[in-house]
């Protein structure tokens, strides 16, 4: 991420153009008037490349006579006659007569791209920022932000009114942060509609050309290391005929090698030498399976601490997030006592986004369980407060189910009732969230709001790597992306065509939002994109290193008790990490009981339990959003020493600089 990226300006001439409305010539100097005498006079002024202006009808007979003087006003610098010289082979002469003819350059899709870019450049620095709440505009416009009411559906768009004044961004912030209670942020106060933004390219007619019509879920499997997540993983994948018999039986030959019988569907997922001689998921693992009714991508994130990054970045891009939680006595008190990874998996499992949490109670079948309702219910009893603690709704967003993830009871097929005979009727009374008796069913029965296909293009990086050119790989997070569209990298704001598109090792025409992908970027290196970039249509996000912020202290580090300016942790947010430093401490607010919250306003330090504004100075720009314009890039978590300690989201962006 580069912290001195500016934003580019479009070139005098480049400016002057508008869709289909002809071409206007920036003033110049009158060249003098052609001598009689054998041709001695001065070369004409070097200009920007314009057109000819309109030749009246006396000099229309002198059009060609004078192309070749034309010519040599061209400036050979300029991003739009680089676009047609190219389109020409290098004609100069022939591309110097289509500058001269701007509604038949609207013909090609790339010299239309450029000119609406170029629109869309020149709005952005008249810092207009459409009233989306993303913090545009300048220095005034954005602290009038915090004291007026937000803006109406009916003035969204409206011109921002620029007031004289050079004011300090960390005032305008500090000032921002104190009066952030007097406007109450609202996603409807702010929601953008950014439709007219997103006709660079045509929308598909067809479904065929947006891939499989079913929808796609990814499904993050998180929690305590030995709690069953990859053997859950592998049977899932063996019962929905995505392993084949002969490859199971391997593994099962392997597994009794290394004493590990039961291990044989983990080397499912699990598949490199460390893992299986550890019995410990290190990197997240990918498989894909499908029903009838959906499509899914698995990811199987590592439990144990010292892999919560990795977990981090498998959850980051999940839709719904299962939840395993071992049923042996111990094991789930372990995983679910302070220090355990139960708490932690689940708390940043809601941070990262996810839509839904499936809890499956699993090793039911276990000697020590034997499928009894007490234990199922003495879990369940545990966790729902937790959850709720969490920011999870355990009525709407939590589903519980029991199951048995080695001989695959209630994943795919329903348990027995001779085994179980509770939990069909515990179904049929719409117990526990759920009226579905397997996880696969109840998979399937999920619905996913929110997804804005028409929406401006948000794709964060998850990784990169060469394979005739240059491959970066994310899940779509917002609007639809289709071969041949120019995208913008972020925070370099470059540019960059979309050559190839592929999803499930096919390729496709386009994509649309929760589809995990590969797309392949003309003319760019893997030093151009890098993980935690975001792929962005016009008007792409921000890319900042100062933020406003509100957050929920939950733990803090052995040798460090006190929250206060200059703490130091690493920042996670959608893809990216970056280190971060608290500057400011703007208010603090405490609940104690009997006495409801208690705020202070000119807070020193904060301890754990209180929620938080303060301001973060990042060590590099990264590009995020306010959570109240989209949520998925203005969610956060704070980590130190192997611990997350806060989990938060981004209320303020400073102002926009010219």
């Amino acid at each position: 991420m580069n912290p001195n990226a500016g934003e580019w300006k479009p070139s005098a001439a480049a400016a002057s153009w508008t869709p289909g409305g002809g071409f206007t010539a920036p003033p110049k100097k009158a060249a003098p008037a052609p001598p009689t005498a054998p041709p001695t006079a001065p070369a004409p002024p070097t200009a920007p490349p314009t057109a000819p202006p309109p030749a009246s009808e006396s000099s229309t007979s002198n059009t060609d006579s004078n192309s070749n003087s034309n010519n040599n006003d061209i400036d050979e610098s300029d991003p739009l006659w680089q676009i047609v010289i190219k389109l020409t082979n290098g004609d100069k002469e022939k591309a110097a007569k289509m500058i001269a003819d701007p509604d038949s350059l609207m013909q090609y899709p790339e010299v239309e791209a450029f000119l609406l870019s170029q629109e869309n450049e020149e709005m952005d620095v008249d810092g207009d920022d459409g009233g989306n709440g993303n913090g545009d505009g300048d220095g005034d416009d954005w602290e009038k932000a915090v004291d007026a009411p937000l803006p109406t559906p009916s003035a969204v768009g409206a011109t921002a009114t620029t007031t004289a004044g050079d004011a300090d961004d960390d005032a305008q912030m500090e000032d921002a942060a104190k009066q952030m209670e007097a406007v109450k942020i609202t996603p409807a106060a702010i929601d953008d509609d950014d439709d007219d933004d997103d006709d660079d390219e045509p929308m598909a007619d067809d479904d065929e050309e947006e891939g499989d019509p079913r929808e796609h879920f990814n499904l993050v499997f998180i929690g305590h290391v030995d709690a069953g997540k990859s053997t859950l993983s592998g049977n899932i994948l063996y019962l929905t005929d995505n392993v084949d018999k002969r490859t199971i039986e391997r593994y099962e030959r392997e597994a009794k090698e290394r004493n590990r019988e039961s291990w044989f569907l983990a080397f499912i997922m699990d598949t490199n030498e460390e893992e299986r001689a550890k019995g410990k998921t290190v990197e997240v693992g990918r498989a894909q399976f499908n029903t009838d009714a959906k499509r899914y991508t698995i990811l199987d994130a590592p439990g144990h601490k010292n892999y919560v990054p990795n977990m981090i970045m498998g959850a980051s891009q999940a839709d719904v997030a299962v939840l395993v939680i071992s049923a042996r006595k111990g094991e789930f008190e372990t995983g679910f006592d302070r220090g355990g990874q139960t708490r932690e998996h689940a708390m940043l499992a809601k941070t990262l986004g996810v839509s839904y949490l499936v809890v499956v109670i699993n090793k039911m079948d276990d000697p020590t369980v034997n499928w009894k309702k007490e234990r199922f219910d003495e879990c369940v009893g545990k966790l729902r407060p937790f959850l709720k603690g969490c920011g999870f709704r355990p009525k709407k967003d939590v589903k519980f189910i029991p199951i048995s993830g080695l001989t695959g009871a209630n994943v795919k097929d329903e348990v027995s009732t001779t085994e179980c005979p509770w939990w069909s009727k515990s179904v049929a009374k719409g117990e526990n969230n759920t009226s579905v008796a397997t996880l696969i069913d109840l998979l399937d029965s999920l619905e996913i709001q929110g997804r804005d296909a028409k929406g401006a293009l948000r794709m964060p990086i998850l990784d990169r790597y060469k394979d005739s050119g240059t491959i970066a790989m994310g899940k779509i997070e917002s609007g639809t992306i289709r071969v041949g569209m120019k995208i913008t990298l972020m925070p370099t704001r470059v540019q960059y065509k979309v050559d190839k598109l592929w999803s499930d090792e096919q390729e496709i025409k386009s994509a649309r939002p929760g589809e995990n992908i590969l797309v392949k970027l003309k003319d760019c290196t893997t030093d151009d994109v890098l993980k935690g970039f975001v792929m962005c249509t016009d008007p792409p996000c921000r890319a900042v290193d100062k933020i406003i912020v509100e957050i929920g202290l939950m733990d803090m580090p052995d040798n460090c008790k006190i929250f206060t300016a200059g703490f130091q942790a690493m920042f996670h947010s959608h893809t990216c990490e970056e280190e971060a430093t608290i500057t400011k401490l703007f208010e603090t607010t405490k609940v104690v009981k009997g006495k409801g919250p208690i705020v202070n306003k000119k807070p020193a330090f904060a301890n754990v339990g209180m929620k938080i504004i303060c301001m973060l100075q990042l060590e590099r720009t990264v590009p995020v959003e306010t959570y109240d314009h989209m949520p998925f890039l203005g969610r956060f978590t704070l980590r130190t020493e192997g611990k997350t300690i806060a989990i938060g989201k981004i209320m303020k962006l400073p102002p926009k600089k010219e």
